[in-house]
């Protein structure tokens, strides 16, 4: 016993498993997010006397530029482009909205989202910087925008630039008026990467542990940038396809020899306490079985006289 635990003590240890990954080149960028409503890239409004209606209006309908919108006793309405019909109220006083009907031809084929961005943000937004948007409430689908405009000067009151972003809305997911949640990015660059989990802040440096080919752990200074999405932007201190511990820190310290183990590769499944199913063909092992293997209910009289005999 005194031998086995000092050999236990004292014996080498294999290396810990440590979870690694590669250095990759990915793509960063600073985001501003915000939110503002969808308006139609284009809208035309007719007012129409309801006795001059000569067939119902197909409300919602898509026409094309040249169709028919409504037949009227004293003119007929033609689409000047395409796009949906749509109706509102003409007014909160319920005579007039009896008598009188205000009716758009909406061009929602784009949709337009005016924003405001802080003031300390205006030096980045620049026309044509990607955007992405998403309707509120909607992870799932990201649509792809651009900025188109954007004002001369800042608003003195809200401290802000107005911005005006334009994107596709071939499908006509987006309804006027919608809720659109924006994210404007700028400062888009490629760079190398890791995960934010591998490093190691001590003071005003930031460190990585560096795994070599002989896999020995190496503590090993870098410069970071920006943060995107979980990774973190190295400017210097790493090349690409460096080898570096992804997780488990508090394992490791310098010089150490590690095995180890890409970054989302799946585990073994371990067989401990698995039993094994038995084919159609086996029968099932009995609890008196080994009493079976000695055959005494089987023995004649002669033998048993024999056995007690003995």
């Amino acid at each position: 016993m005194i031998g086995n635990h000092f050999k236990k003590k004292f014996s080498k240890r294999p290396p810990p498993g440590i979870i690694v990954t590669e250095v990759v080149s990915k793509d960063f960028s600073q985001k501003i997010s915000t939110y503002g409503t969808a308006v139609p890239v284009r809208t035309k409004s007719y007012k129409i006397e309801k006795y001059e209606i000569i067939n119902p209006i197909d409300f919602n309908k898509k026409l094309k530029k040249g169709e028919l919108i409504a037949k009227l006793k004293s003119r007929n309405l033609i689409a000047t482009f395409d796009g949906v019909m749509t109706k509102r109220d003409f007014s909160n006083d319920i005579k007039v909205s009896e008598s009188s009907l205000l009716i758009n031809l909406e061009d929602i084929s784009s949709i337009y989202v005016d924003v405001d961005i802080p003031e300390l943000y205006s030096r980045f937004i620049k026309k044509n910087l990607n955007v992405d948007v998403k309707l509120s409430g909607n992870n799932e689908k990201i649509y792809s925008g651009i900025i188109d405009s954007t004002s001369g000067r800042i608003d003195v009151e809200k401290r802000s630039l107005a911005t005006r972003i334009k994107l596709k809305n071939n499908n006509f997911d987006i309804l006027p008026g919608s809720l659109l949640e924006i994210t404007v990015k700028y400062n888009e660059k490629n760079s190398l990467g890791i995960p934010d989990t591998s490093l190691m802040m001590e003071g005003d440096k930031t460190y990585v542990y560096k795994v070599s080919e002989k896999n020995i752990t190496n503590k090993t200074e870098v410069i970071i940038g920006i943060r995107d999405n979980g990774f973190i932007e190295i400017i210097s201190g790493l090349s690409q396809g460096d080898n570096i511990v992804a997780e488990g820190l508090k394992k490791v310290r310098p010089r150490l020899k590690i095995k180890p183990i890409k970054k989302g590769s799946k585990k073994a499944e371990s067989d401990w306490k698995k039993k094994v199913k038995p084919k159609k063909n086996d029968t099932k092992k009995g609890k008196f079985d080994w009493l079976k293997k000695l055959n005494i209910f089987n023995k004649s009289k002669s033998e048993k006289k024999d056995d007690k005999n003995k």
